[in-house]
């Protein structure tokens, strides 16, 4: 906020600026990488919050007094209807939205069990192969950024 100091009014000297060395705040996520027999990775159509509409990894947010694999377990039975088991942790990427920072923990995960179908923040599911996965990169259908991170990590469908 910059605003003239204190008797300051209509003497020339310069205005003052409060500063805020409030960081932003980190939101702790989680992502599955989850691709079936075929080598197709699942892709869910985001239904809320930012980047509406478009396709991305399935995951959410950690909750408090939850590990990762826990969050991970949770976010993918929710929004996917799967039941998955946690593997590595593959990457971590940092998305800024609105005053925050989503720090997304990417992991593969592998499908055990349930029936694919859309719940939660997920408005619909695609197993998706190379050449689909391409095509919804080029007409901008994925979420910023997923397509090179996702060729970086070598976690691309088949």
């Amino acid at each position: 906020m910059v605003g003239a100091a204190p008797g300051a009014a209509n003497t020339g000297k310069l205005p003052y600026v409060f500063m805020s060395d409030a960081k932003p705040r980190r939101i702790r996520s989680v992502s599955g990488i989850v691709f079936d027999s075929a080598g197709r990775l699942l892709l869910a159509q985001r239904g809320s919050g930012p980047a509406i509409g478009l396709w991305s990894l399935p995951g959410g947010k950690v909750e408090s007094g939850e590990t990762d694999e826990q969050a991970l377990i949770r976010e993918l039975r929710e929004e996917t209807g799967l039941y998955v088991t946690v593997g590595r942790l593959r990457f971590t990427v940092h998305r800024p939205s609105a005053g925050s920072v989503y720090e997304i923990h990417c992991y593969d995960c592998a499908a055990h069990g349930g029936q694919p179908r859309p719940g939660d923040d997920a408005t619909a599911l695609r197993w998706v192969d190379a050449a689909a996965f391409q095509a919804l990169d080029a007409e901008g259908s994925l979420t910023e950024g997923l397509g090179v991170t996702l060729r970086q990590h070598a976690a691309l469908p088949h």
